[in-house]
């Protein structure tokens, strides 16, 4: 059935289809952060952005507005979206489509993480319309998220006041609360063998693309158990197809609940790689580096528990759930802050099937409204 694009309903929706239209692949973030600063700015609302778009080579940096308290005691909260999404492989064509927001247009709708950045815009837009009392809320609106969580780890995390903070970073149905996410790193490795004919003197070379492949067929990939995985995601190698290739390398990664076996998985495919290179007469290089280090949370935690009474609050029945993926939570959890990752509404992220539903969008804002009323008072 061909989608039909309805009238847009409210300001919400409007801006939401307005920064799904916009390119924010990572680095390239620039208009969307320039909407944010002025959207803020018609809100009387002081702002500023850090200069992490020249450290880290991109044209944005983080957006950081703080609303000060307008009582004393309470908690004072932060909320964190990412302004960035992975690239583009087609046209941005949001529509609305019975009551669902999709592209049409072939490509990510790019929901996440742009439904959290209008969330916190609209609910920023009623406390300050409404007057509502609160313990204090900063903003913080990050680059770069998406190629491992750059902006947040750029961020100068000693500017928050609150130590409580809150990300709608999780691609589930609302109600759902990250009580986990894995430690990650980071794994590439190049094969050095020796370049020759293919045809006149195979013999005189060795193919790293041979090792590479030994490699790869013996690692153990995929859902390794409940709380690990792992993957090879890019391969390159070779210049031609009659010529043993001299290079090949591959990016691969791994993730795990229990940091403990994601730095014994790390150590195994290591192995395993060196392996299959002296097998092959080739030589390894390899470089390994943490992506992203991981945290958990029990459902006792305050700031856990402070999210669960606010989801009750706008009519959702709490879940606990861990996570495979990382999100700025994992930076501001290691730096010393309670960071908790929420669900938002949005399915199918990083793909053309990619949609959230506009009755989400609304309710994330009453969820988050519901989170400034009950930590004033916790």
């Amino acid at each position: 059935m061909e989608a039909t694009q309805q009238p847009l309903t409210s300001p919400l929706l409007d801006l939401f289809l307005e920064l799904c239209a916009t390119p924010s692949p990572s680095g390239q973030e620039r208009a969307v952060t320039d909407r944010v600063g002025a959207y803020l700015t018609d809100l009387g609302l002081e702002w500023d952005e850090d200069d992490s778009a020249e450290r880290l080579d991109g044209t944005a940096g983080s957006i950081y507005c703080r609303l000060p308290a307008t009582n004393g005691g309470g908690t004072p909260i932060f909320l964190c979206a990412h302004t960035d999404t992975v690239p583009l492989d087609g046209e941005l064509e949001p529509v609305v489509d019975d009551g669902v927001v999709r592209n049409a247009g072939g490509t990510i709708l790019g929901s996440d993480n742009k439904a959290a950045v209008v969330v916190m815009l609209e609910a920023a837009h009623r406390t300050v319309r409404d007057g509502l009392p609160h313990a204090g809320i900063e903003l913080v609106f990050t680059p770069q998220e998406e190629i491992g969580l750059q902006g947040a780890a750029a961020f100068d995390h000693t500017r928050l006041v609150a130590r409580t903070g809150f990300v709608y970073d999780q691609g589930a149905s609302i109600g759902e609360i990250v009580l986990g996410s894995p430690h990650a790193h980071t794994l590439d490795l190049r094969f050095h063998g020796r370049a020759a004919h293919a045809g006149m003197a195979p013999e005189e070379g060795r193919s790293a693309i041979a090792a590479a492949a030994r490699a790869i067929a013996d690692f153990r990939l995929g859902r390794i158990d409940e709380e690990t995985s792992a993957n090879v995601g890019v391969i390159t190698g070779g210049t031609g197809r009659n010529v043993i290739p001299e290079w090949c390398s591959f990016q691969a990664e791994v993730r795990s609940q229990d940091e403990r076996k994601a730095t014994e998985l790390v150590r195994e495919m290591l192995e395993t790689a060196a392996f299959a290179a002296s097998l092959c007469e080739c030589e390894l290089e390899s470089e390994i580096r943490p992506s992203f280090p991981g945290y958990r949370f029990r459902e006792s935690d305050p700031p856990v528990r402070l999210a669960a009474k606010a989801l009750g609050a706008a009519g959702f029945e709490p879940r606990y759930a861990l996570s495979g993926g990382g999100a700025d939570a994992n930076v501001f959890n290691a730096r010393g802050l309670s960071c908790v990752n929420l669900a938002n509404g949005m399915m199918e992220i990083h793909t053309p099937d990619e949609h959230i539903a506009v009755a989400d969008l609304d309710a994330m804002v009453e969820v988050t409204l519901a989170l400034v009323d009950v930590a004033r008072s916790a």
